[in-house]
């Protein structure tokens, strides 16, 4: 069976890494129970997971440039940071494991020597950084650790060799069950962090992963007990990680400077080695997660089959922007099925904004969910005296090159829009141009050529957020078979800004 690992405590319930935390979980049920720590200013090893007071106290202090008498000023009762001895005292007779997890090699000799010393009957196993897991088993041969990895493939018996873990302990979404299976032929069990949605809880318990880390403690608890692995929703799940996956891209693009830029087919066609490490990764976890799925990439290809989902990939729309160091960029995933797409992510890595949405769910973004307004019904079918108000006018209307070029009609469509007194901007990615339209970004949009790696998940968002998508025909669709597409905030827009499309594109 499946042991449930109580993430910090049980952190959905109390302050995490306090004592109130762990009787918490104990007391729920969890069969191991993961602390973090750290080491203060005189070499005390207390519980704490980020190295500053930031998040939890709102103090611009670090750990380790306080004192232990200063750190036991801060709260009291159930909100004090407490100590590893006091941690392993409250754990003593008791049956959980205390996992213990340290993000560096620093507190790792005076966190062995505490357990050591304790005096404690708790059960004690390892995880964390890999140079703390090996200055634990150099000095301990039976310490039982949780190896650190960080791929979709699984390690080697020779990986493996120095530490000789217990458990291989990645992150949830790398999880599938090649690599579960692979990892069990090595003799080791697989522990995966942190997963807090019913539906990836219930795919991992259904694969055979030997242990779940959950902030969510009692609901990943239910879910094991009354196996839920049974009723395992793909869409739902295809959302969940697409959407990890875009937080990782926003962390991985704005933390990453580019150093190496090539070029594909044309002086203008930019790649860098962003790129290219945003959609390996991309790659590796759909292959995880999704192994009878197709994968089409702007980077390595691909190709669709029609009788199966596949996901469209830009790991880098607007690497032109990019490489020049335009900040206007963003990394667009899309789900396919029967020919339409049904999940779709887009993220703004400079602004820190991830979009998702669902078919049939609505579009959403931070949490909340988007609604473009149409106009009001009422107004629309009341006498008006003169003629209507144009929606074009003093509006925001955005476009694309077709690569490094204008788009045929796109000059002519601009001289019409200028006469409607309505600007039109070019920023430099389409996937942003279009999902700006569901986040308020101009009236609408108008891509000379449509692009599935670029727009799909775009038009996905649009058209949750209650806007419009129409075809160079004037269908509705969010696939079109050839030509561009058009995406507005209401159907009265999208009817104005297609016939001058039309009429600029036949000129």
């Amino acid at each position: 069976m499946t042991a449930i690992v109580a993430h910090r405590g049980d952190s959905s319930v109390h302050r995490e890494n306090t004592l109130e935390a762990i009787r918490s979980a104990i007391a729920a049920g969890a069969d191991t129970i993961e602390i973090d720590v750290r080491l203060t200013l005189d070499g005390e090893v207390v519980l704490l997971h980020d190295s500053t007071l930031n998040r939890l106290w709102g103090i611009d202090a670090n750990i380790a440039d306080l004192t232990l008498a200063e750190v036991e000023k801060l709260g009291g009762g159930e909100l004090r940071i407490p100590l590893l001895r006091d941690a392993l005292h409250l754990m003593h007779g008791e049956t959980p494991l205390l996992l213990i997890d340290m993000d560096s090699s620093e507190p790792a000799a005076a966190a062995h020597r505490v357990v050591a010393t304790s005096g404690s009957t708790a059960r004690v196993a390892w995880c964390g950084h890999i140079d703390a897991m090996k200055m634990i088993r150099r000095r301990d041969a039976a310490a039982e650790i949780w190896m650190p990895w960080g791929e979709a493939s699984a390690p080697t018996a020779l990986d493996l060799a120095e530490l000789r873990p217990a458990f291989v302990n990645l992150p949830h979404v790398y999880v599938g069950r090649a690599l579960v299976a692979a990892i069990h032929s090595l003799g080791v069990r697989v522990s995966c962090w942190t997963v807090d949605d019913t539906e990836q809880m219930a795919w991992l318990l259904s694969i055979g992963v030997d242990s779940i880390t959950s902030n969510q403690l009692a609901l990943l608890l239910c879910l094991r007990d009354n196996d839920a692995a049974a009723t395992v929703q793909m869409l739902p799940r295809a959302r969940l990680i697409a959407r990890e996956l875009a937080s990782w891209a926003v962390d991985y693009v704005r933390k990453h400077h580019v150093t190496t830029v090539a070029t594909k087919a044309n002086p203008a066609d930019h790649v860098t080695e962003i790129d290219l490490a945003i959609e390996r990764v991309v790659r590796a976890v759909i292959g995880a997660q999704f192994a009878d799925h197709c994968f089409v990439g702007e980077e390595f290809g691909g190709e669709a089959q029609a009788d199966k989902p596949c996901w469209y990939l830009d790991p880098v729309d607007g690497t032109a922007n990019l490489a020049n160091g335009m900040p206007w960029t963003s990394f667009s995933l899309a789900l396919v099925m029967d020919g339409a797409p049904v999940v779709g992510v887009v993220a703004d890595p400079w602004r820190g904004v991830v979009v998702e949405a669902e078919a049939g769910g609505g579009a959403w973004a931070g949490g909340i969910r988007l609604c473009l307004n149409e106009p009001d019904a009422e107004a629309l079918s009341a006498p008006t005296i003169g003629p209507a108000p144009d929606p074009l006018r003093g509006a925001m209307v955005s476009t694309e090159l077709a690569a490094h070029a204008a788009w045929p009609g796109m000059l002519p469509m601009l001289e019409a829009l200028s006469q409607r007194y309505c600007t039109m901007r070019i920023m430099g990615s389409g996937t942003l141009t279009v999902a700006g339209i569901a986040l308020g970004h101009g009236i609408g949009a108008v891509i000379g050529r449509f692009g599935p790696v670029d727009h799909l998940a775009a038009v996905l968002i649009v058209r949750e957020a209650g806007g419009v998508v129409l075809d160079e025909n004037g269908d509705d669709t969010l696939f079109p078979a050839s030509g561009g597409v058009l995406a507005a905030a209401n159907r009265q827009t999208a009817e104005q800004l297609h016939t001058l499309w039309r009429e600029a594109i036949t000129q």
